[in-house]
């Protein structure tokens, strides 16, 4: 699908404030809100709007502590792949996980309550996955930049 440029003002708007009415979107975006509303349905059933939600504050939320990790698979067999992505997608501290190239496999994004939960969850979870060859991980000290925004 295409993007026009109300399109692009919609999801502008929409991921800035979500909880905005359709009223309220139609005049920012200079629509009818009939017309904002059809579009909205598009983008949602085009996939574009893959959802809702609320962005939380981790660490007023309780996890204080966040790291990415790196993780290098010992062999790349059709098993071992498919349960490590399976258990990954279960676990709730696994906010993000992309299967990447260079020297690791996947890299994770992962919270925690602290130090002691994150050693738990490597220690029960992820290295006891068959495959597992390498975890590296690097602590986030700083959150600079959190964004769920895309460029639109």
């Amino acid at each position: 699908m295409e993007l026009t440029e109300a399109d692009r003002r919609i999801l502008r708007h929409l991921q800035r404030d979500v909880r905005l009415s359709n009223q309220e979107l139609a005049e920012a975006v200079a629509m009818s809100p009939s017309a904002c509303w059809r579009r909205v349905k598009v983008l949602e059933e085009a996939g574009i709007i893959a959802g809702y939600a609320a962005v939380l504050s981790a660490d007023r939320a309780g996890f204080h502590f966040s790291a990415i990790l790196h993780v290098t698979l010992a062999r790349h067999e059709h098993g071992h792949v498919e349960q490590f992505i399976e258990a990954i997608s279960r676990r709730p501290e696994v906010l993000e996980c992309f299967a990447t190239t260079g020297e690791a496999d996947y890299h994770l994004r992962v919270v925690s309550p602290d130090k002691d939960a994150y050693n738990r969850f490597l220690d029960e979870v992820l290295f006891r996955l068959p495959g597992v060859a390498q975890v590296r991980t690097n602590v986030v000290l700083k959150e600079l930049k959190l964004t769920l925004a895309l460029p639109v």
